[in-house]
């Protein structure tokens, strides 16, 4: 007898590809594939949970993956992906396209990829044979030596969680991509930001040497993994139940995932069905919204907590980031998706309190990001583009969240006490910037 299928092999957010619900949304698979034999960087955006880290996973064979940080450095970056190729990279000094600095290795592995790329550089045969437990040196004045041991090793370097960067690093790794592209070294930079052509913003000069593809899910192709994933369970949703899925998952596969496995729960249903059976139970879809809600309140608290702490704490804190981040929140979801300007932010600010000027509050958005991750510098919600002066929601859980849990911000608190502080003294500056 056939095992059946299990309900977490076909719905809910996995690190391994769940083909039984897998949707190649638009032939993205193929533009992928294509893309992978030019001579091009890629570049992938798209907000949190958009389904990224599975396009790569399904179309990418065994990449050399970097995670990047809050304060990941570029340096960081080169040297994590050497030590995945079991090379250790010692920097002493890095400009813009330039390192100073060695590469060993003591690994078997390790010691033939610099033996080979060394005789490929010198034109003169390897002799690594009888020494190759011996630690090797090599001095780096260029990204070349790196290019060449990345592009030797067959394998195609992911950078992840691009917008982690600052915008420093990110400016000087746009310029390193531009060399390492005359070295025919391809990376595949994964991230979220609104700005289209973002890597060509920061180095022009990355112009027809970039592909950048945006990962978005329209309703069709949502409605498509559904219908996928519940063939494969022999289930049948009514149109109701269907809409209702697709219209709070917020246009993201991993919301729309982790919500239709929770409903799916609510209905008992944790294998593939013997018989088709129709699942259409408004109310234990509800439920199951609210279940997941209050699972998310300890995440979204922690959020707000960090933030009302980091407002707090600061050196340059002012009066500004309490209304910034209570404004930006109470937008609609449409604006929160798209992105909302700095002079809408700043109309409604400036109406609420007269004091704030539109010069500190921009500065204050520049900031916004320090104040969410946590100490491994993860945790993004909102994410201000510098490019396009404009903040948006790059994990749009937090619009479900807030549509079935009805949370108190701690920072509305910290508007009353700076309205009663104002109230006591009139003279009193609680706005301006000290940055």
């Amino acid at each position: 007898m056939n095992e059946k299928i299990k309900l977490n092999a076909v719905f809910g957010v996995s690190p391994e590809v769940s083909l039984e619900s897998y949707v190649d949304r638009g032939g993205l698979d193929d533009e992928i594939n294509y893309y992978l034999t030019e001579t091009q960087h890629i570049a992938l955006r798209g907000e949190s949970k958009c389904g990224k880290s599975w396009l790569i996973k399904k179309n990418i064979r065994n990449p050399l993956v970097i995670q990047c940080r809050l304060k990941t450095t570029i340096e960081d970056i080169y040297t994590e992906i050497l030590a995945q190729l079991d090379i250790k990279l010692i920097i002493e000094e890095k400009k813009t396209t330039s390192l100073t600095g060695r590469v060993e290795a003591n690994t078997e592995f390790g010691i033939s990829l610099i033996g080979k790329v060394k005789a490929l550089l010198s034109g003169q045969a390897s002799t690594m044979t009888e020494q190759k437990l011996d630690i090797l040196g090599e001095d780096i004045h260029n990204l070349r030596f790196i290019a060449e041991l990345i592009k030797e090793s067959k394998r195609r370097v992911v950078i992840e969680d691009f917008h982690y960067l600052s915008i420093i690093q990110r400016k000087i790794f746009a310029f390193d991509l531009k060399t390492l592209w005359d070295f025919s070294c391809f990376f595949v930079i994964v991230g979220v930001w609104t700005q289209s052509n973002l890597l060509i913003y920061l180095n022009s000069d990355l112009t027809f040497r970039v592909h950048e593809i945006s990962i978005y899910w329209d309703s069709k192709d949502l409605i498509s993994v559904l219908d996928k994933g519940c063939d494969t369970l022999n289930i049948k949703f009514n149109e109701e139940i269907k809409e209702n899925i697709v219209g709070d998952c917020y246009q993201n596969i991993g919301l729309l995932q982790t919500l239709t496995q929770m409903y799916l729960k609510e209905e008992k249903i944790f294998f593939a069905q013997e018989c088709k059976k129709e699942v259409n139970d408004l109310t234990k879809l509800k439920k199951a919204c609210e279940k997941f809600a209050d699972q998310l309140n300890a995440r979204y608290m922690r959020f707000a907590t960090d933030v009302s702490k980091g407002i707090r704490t600061r050196r340059d804190s002012t009066g500004i980031y309490p209304y910034a981040i209570s404004i930006i929140l109470e937008q609609d979801d449409d604006k929160l998706m798209q992105g909302i300007g700095l002079d809408i932010i700043y109309q409604i600010a400036h109406k609420k309190q007269p004091r704030i000027q539109k010069v500190n509050l921009k500065t204050i958005l520049g900031k916004l990001e320090e104040l969410q991750v946590d100490d491994e510098g993860r945790g993004l919600v909102l994410a201000f583009n510098k490019g396009t002066d404009e903040v948006s929601a790059i994990d749009r859980t937090i619009l479900f969240y807030r549509k079935y849990f009805s949370a108190k911000w701690p920072w509305e608190d910290l508007i009353s006490e700076l309205e009663s502080k104002a109230e006591l003294d009139p003279n009193l500056d609680l706005f301006n910037s000290k940055s």
